[in-house]
């Protein structure tokens, strides 16, 4: 029973042994054939990249030719500068004017009148006077009458009443006096810029009573100043020698009821 025994053991080591042999040898062989699949790919890979760069050179150039992009109808002329990343310059674009021209508003010739009402004894150029802009004096009203809300005094009605009936009286006195005439728009605008020490004024009846020895000092000064400016650009724009004087006391009452609306 015991040499029955021994002898199957030892049968089953036998073929036991050799079954992890066979497996041994098959994971070998597995291994070896893998890496032989990869050198055999790597063998292709070298193979195609020969093939693709001694054969491929027509392929290539077709594929470049094939990609290459034609004459764009936006590239630039000679001349002309090339747009920049991401814009695309529309039909007749450059020939349009800018918003605020298309709107009626002149910046160069606003900052040149509100130059010339700050600085009576600035020279003025004539043809700027011809300007009829009124953005300017729409805004100089509402500020009046804002510094006069503030004041707590709601005097917009009273502004826009006396600024047109004051308009109107100048236009017709300087038709009067001038050979050349004027026209309503021209009058209205220059008004209206003269009314910015008249918004000073205002801004300081916020801080300070104006019924006093200073506030009537400011209250002529103001008044003077409006008028010598709103002449000076009248007498300049008409092209009125000597005659400043005489447009200076009209734009004087004026101004002085602007200034009455202010103090009280």
């Amino acid at each position: 029973m015991s040499y029955g025994w021994e002898q199957q053991q030892q049968q089953q080591h036998q073929y036991g042994g050799g079954g992890w042999d066979d497996q041994s040898s098959n994971f070998s062989y597995d291994m070896g054939s893998a890496d032989f699949g990869q050198d055999q790919a790597f063998q292709s890979f070298e193979y195609g990249s020969q093939a693709t760069g001694a054969g491929g050179q027509a392929g290539g150039e077709q594929q470049a030719s094939f990609f290459t992009p034609g004459p764009s109808i936006m590239t630039p002329g000679p001349g002309m500068d090339s747009p920049g990343p991401g814009t695309y310059p529309l039909e007749g674009e450059e020939d349009e004017p800018p918003l605020l021209e298309e709107l009626g508003i002149n910046p160069d010739a606003i900052l040149q009148k509100t130059l010339t009402v700050l600085n009576p004894l600035r020279r003025t150029d004539p043809c700027i006077l011809q300007d009829t802009d009124l953005a300017g004096p729409l805004a100089f009203c509402l500020a009046l009458g804002s510094f006069l809300l503030l004041s707590g005094k709601a005097q917009f009605g009273y502004i826009y009443g006396i600024g047109m009936l004051g308009c109107a009286s100048m236009y017709g006195l300087l038709n009067a006096m001038s050979m050349a005439g004027v026209g309503l728009g021209v009058v209205v605008s220059v008004l209206g810029y003269c009314l910015l020490p008249m918004v000073a004024l205002a801004g300081v009846s916020v801080l300070m009573s104006l019924r006093g020895a200073v506030g009537v000092g400011l209250t002529a000064a103001s008044i003077i100043w409006c008028s010598i400016s709103a002449s000076k650009l009248f007498v300049t724009s008409l092209a009125m020698d000597r005659q400043q004087p005489l447009v200076a006391y009209p734009c004087a009452l004026l101004y002085a009821v602007f200034a009455l609306i202010t103090i009280f």
